[in-house]
C-alpha cells in the first residue's frame, strides 16, 4: 500500500512541468452561502490549506494566487463571480501553470463552465488539482475524469435543490410555508395566521380598503391620504425592529402592492413571480394565476371578500393606460370628452384618442382615429368635432337613467356619517397610543435614581417629546371632531327630494365634475362606433346589459359662424371681394362688423376667408381682378407694352412712373394701367 501511494505522488508530480512552475498557480475558494461562510469554517480551512501543497510541489510561496472573493457564491453559473472570471481570463492569457480547488464542485457545478474552463486549459497546458490528485487536460483520461467529475458536480446540485424546492413547494401547498406577512396579520402562538390584535392596525386596514372603493384609482387614494395625513402601517422586514409595526405616509408603490395583495382577501397564494432561465440569465417573470404554485381561498382571516379583491383588480386594470388590443378605456381624465377611452372609429374598428382644439379658456373635443398616422406614418382615418356628439350622450344618459331616489340620498347621507364616525375612530387611536407612549416614559423617568443625571436627563427629554406627540394628536382629534355633517331631518329629505327628482339639473350643474360624468358614462355604456361624412354623424352605442342602439346627429362645424348662417357669411366675403380688400383686409372687416369665426368664438384669419371661398365656391380675388375688363394689363403685357425687362419694370414702378395696384391676397401680383409712360421715362 505504501508503495501504490508513492507511486501515485511520484505519478502527480511528474505531471508538473518547469513549463508550469514558472506561472502562477492559483487556489480558487468558494463557499455557496455566507452562512457556509460563516458556520463551515472548517471546510474554509481545508481549502486554504491547498496552499501548503502546492509549495510542496515545487511552486514559491510569492507565486500562489488565492481567489476568494467568490465566498457566499452559488456554483451554478459563472453569472456574478467575478472571482471565477477573473480565473477564466487568466487561464486564456497563459499566465496559470495549474489551477487548484478542493473539489471540482468548488470551480463550477455548471457542466458549461466546467467544459469551458477545461477547453481553455487544454490550449495553454494547463494542469487541474483537486484534493484527488493532479490532471493533465491534454490526456484523454484525466480529462474524462474531470468531465465525469463535473457532471456528478452538476447532478448533485439538481438533486440537492430538488430536495428542498419539493419540501418548500409542498409545503405551501398545503398552506403552512411560512413567510413575512404584510402589516395587518401576525402568526399566533399556534403558528397560524390571526389579525392583528391591534385594533389601531386592523382599522388603518379596513379603512384603506374603504377610500379605494370610494375614490376608485390608486393614484386618488394617496392624494386622499395625503389631503387627511392619514398614515399607513408597515411591517419592519429587517434592522433590529424585525417584525414590528411602523406608521409612514403611504406612497403610490405600496398601494398599489397592498391592493394587489391576495393576502388581504384571505387567499394564501404562493408563485406570483416565479425564476425563469434565459439567454440573457434569471429573470423573474409575473406568472397568471392559473400557473401559481398555491392558491388556497379561505385559509385565513379575510379584510375584503374575494369579489371584491378582483374587483379591485378590474379598477386597476381599467385605470391603467390602454394597450394595443386592450378592452378597457384607461382611467378618466379631467377633460371634457365624455367617451374618452370607449369611443371606437367605424371605418376601422380601433380605438379612437381625444384631442383638444383650445382658444382662451374655451375648449371642445375632437375625437380621431390616428392609429395609422401614429404607427406606421400614414394619414388619420377620421376626425370629428365631438361637441354634437357629447350633446347627444348627454341626452341619452339622462333618457336612460331614472331620477335618483330620495331613499339613495339618505343611504349617501348615512355612508358620511360613518365615514366621519370611521376617522374619528382612527383619530382616537392614534391619540391613545401617542398617550400611552407618554404615560410610559413618565413612569421611566419616575423609576430612575435622580443621582443619575446622564440617564435621567436622556429620559426626560423623551418625555418631553412623546407630551409634544400626544398634544399634537390632541389637536388633531379635536380638529375632526369638529367637522360637521348635517343631519338628516325632514327639511333636508324634502330638499334632497326635490334635488333628487331633477336629475338634469344635477348633470348640468357646474360644480358636477367632469370626471363623475364619465364615471356614469362607463356604468351605463359598453362603447360608442362613430362614422362620421360631410354631413352627418352615425352613433352605434352599445349599452352594458347588451342591447343597442343607433343614433344620427348633425355634424359639427366649427369653423361657421354661430350668428351668421352659411349663406349670409358667403355674400358678406363676397360684397367684401369685390371691394377690391385682400383677405386679411375681409377678416379685419368681419372682424369690426362683430363676426366672429366657430363656434368657439376666434376672430376669422386668411386661412378661414380662404376656406369659405373654396367652400361655398366664391370667385377669388385673382379672378376677380385677372380678366381686367377695364383694360390693365399683367407684369409680362406691360413689359412687353413697354419694351423693358422686370427689373426696369420694378423700377418704373418703385419710382410713381407707372400705375400699378394689387391683385393678390398676398399682395405679390399687381396689374398694371395700360397707358404710355411719359417721354422722360421712354428716354430713360
Amino acid at each position: 500500500m505504501q508503495n501504490g501511494a508513492n507511486y501515485m505522488a511520484d505519478l502527480m508530480i511528474s505531471k508538473v512541468k518547469r513549463e508550469h512552475l514558472t506561472r502562477f498557480a492559483f487556489l480558487y475558494v468558494r463557499q455557496s452561502t455566507l452562512r457556509q461562510v460563516h458556520e463551515n469554517t472548517e471546510s474554509t480551512m481545508r481549502q486554504y490549506a491547498l496552499s501548503k501543497r502546492l509549495v510542496s510541489m515545487g511552486w514559491d510561496a510569492v507565486m500562489i494566487k488565492t481567489i476568494d472573493c467568490d465566498l457566499g457564491q452559488s456554483g451554478s453559473g459563472s453569472e456574478g463571480r467575478r472571482g471565477f472570471q477573473h480565473l477564466v481570463s487568466e487561464v486564456s492569457l497563459g499566465r496559470a501553470g495549474i489551477v487548484a480547488g478542493i473539489e471540482v464542485s468548488r470551480l463550477s457545478r455548471s457542466s458549461s463552465d466546467w467544459g469551458r474552463l477545461l477547453q481553455i486549459a487544454a490550449l495553454s497546458n494547463t494542469l487541474i488539482m483537486d484534493e484527488d490528485g493532479v490532471y493533465d487536460v491534454n490526456d484523454f483520461n484525466d480529462r474524462l475524469l474531470l468531465g465525469l467529475k463535473g457532471t456528478l458536480s452538476e447532478v448533485e446540485l439538481h438533486y440537492l435543490s430538488a430536495r428542498m424546492r419539493g419540501a418548500l413547494l409542498n409545503k405551501a401547498k398545503r398552506g403552512e410555508l411560512k413567510r413575512a406577512l404584510p402589516a395587518g396579520y401576525f402568526y399566533d402562538e399556534d403558528g397560524r395566521i390571526s389579525k392583528d390584535p391591534d385594533a389601531q392596525v386592523r382599522d388603518a386596514v379596513s379603512l384603506f380598503f374603504n377610500t379605494f372603493a370610494r375614490v376608485g384609482s390608486a393614484g386618488a387614494l394617496v392624494r386622499e391620504y395625503e389631503r387627511q395625513g392619514f398614515l399607513f402601517p408597515r411591517r419592519q422586514f429587517m434592522g433590529f425592529r424585525l417584525g414590528g409595526i411602523s406608521w409612514r405616509k403611504i406612497d403610490l408603490a405600496l398601494a398599489l402592492r397592498t391592493l394587489k395583495s391576495p393576502f388581504y382577501a384571505g387567499i394564501y397564494a404562493y408563485g406570483q413571480t416565479q425564476t425563469k432561465h434565459s439567454v440573457g440569465g434569471r429573470k423573474k417573470v409575473v406568472m397568471q394565476r392559473e400557473q401559481y404554485h398555491a392558491w388556497l381561498p379561505g385559509s385565513h382571516p379575510a379584510y375584503i371578500s374575494e369579489a371584491q379583491f378582483d374587483e379591485n383588480n378590474r379598477k386597476l386594470e381599467a385605470n391603467s393606460p390602454p394597450r394595443p388590443g386592450s378592452e378597457h378605456g384607461g382611467a378618466v381624465r379631467e377633460g371634457s370628452a365624455l367617451l374618452q377611452g370607449i369611443a371606437l372609429c367605424g371605418k376601422c374598428g380601433r380605438k379612437m384618442t381625444v384631442r383638444y382644439s383650445r382658444s382662451g379658456k374655451a375648449s371642445w373635443p375632437i375625437y380621431m382615429c390616428e392609429h395609422d398616422r401614429m404607427h406606421f406614418g400614414g394619414k388619420v382615418c377620421q376626425s370629428v368635432a365631438g361637441g354634437n356628439i357629447d350633446t347627444a350622450i348627454d341626452s341619452l344618459i339622462l333618457e336612460a337613467i331614472n331620477p335618483l331616489t330620495v331613499d339613495a340620498a339618505i343611504s349617501i347621507q348615512r355612508e358620511m356619517d360613518e365615514r366621519k364616525e370611521e376617522i374619528l375612530r382612527l383619530y382616537s387611536q392614534r391619540l391613545e397610543r401617542a398617550r400611552h407612549e407618554m404615560d410610559l416614559a413618565k413612569r421611566r423617568y419616575l423609576l430612575v435614581d435622580p443621582d443619575n443625571r446622564l440617564v435621567a436627563a436622556e429620559l426626560e427629554g423623551d418625555w418631553n417629546q412623546k407630551a409634544i406627540a400626544f398634544e399634537l394628536e390632541k389637536t388633531d382629534y379635536e380638529q375632526k371632531c369638529g367637522m360637521k355633517i348635517r343631519a338628516v331631518d325632514d327639511d333636508l329629505k324634502h330638499s334632497l327630494s326635490r334635488l333628487c327628482s331633477d336629475l338634469p339639473k344635477i348633470w348640468g350643474d357646474p360644480s358636477t365634475s367632469t370626471k363623475e360624468k364619465k364615471r356614469v358614462v362607463r356604468l351605463v355604456l359598453e362603447d360608442v362606433t362613430i362614422t362620421a361624412d360631410k354631413q352627418d354623424i352615425t352613433l352605434g352605442i352599445r349599452f352594458k346589459g347588451g342591447s343597442t342602439r343607433v343614433m344620427e346627429i348633425p355634424r359639427k362645424r366649427c369653423n361657421l359662424n354661430s350668428v351668421v348662417v352659411e349663406s349670409e357669411l358667403a355674400a358678406k366675403v363676397k360684397d367684401l371681394l369685390l371691394l377690391d380688400l385682400t383677405y386679411s383686409g375681409i377678416a379685419r372687416a368681419l372682424d369690426e362688423q362683430g363676426i366672429k369665426n366657430g363656434l368657439h368664438g376666434k376672430p376669422f384669419t386668411v386661412d378661414a376667408i380662404r376656406w369659405v371661398i373654396v367652400k361655398f365656391g366664391l370667385p377669388t380675388r385673382s379672378d376677380i381682378c385677372i380678366p381686367r375688363s377695364d383694360g390693365w394689363l399683367t407684369a409680362k403685357e406691360k413689359m412687353a407694352e413697354l419694351g423693358v425687362d422686370k427689373h426696369k419694370l420694378y423700377r418704373l414702378r418703385n419710382s410713381g412712373a407707372v400705375t400699378y395696384k394689387k391683385s393678390s391676397f398676398r399682395g405679390s401680383s399687381y396689374l398694371y394701367e395700360p397707358e404710355v409712360v411719359q417721354g422722360s421715362v421712354a428716354a430713360d
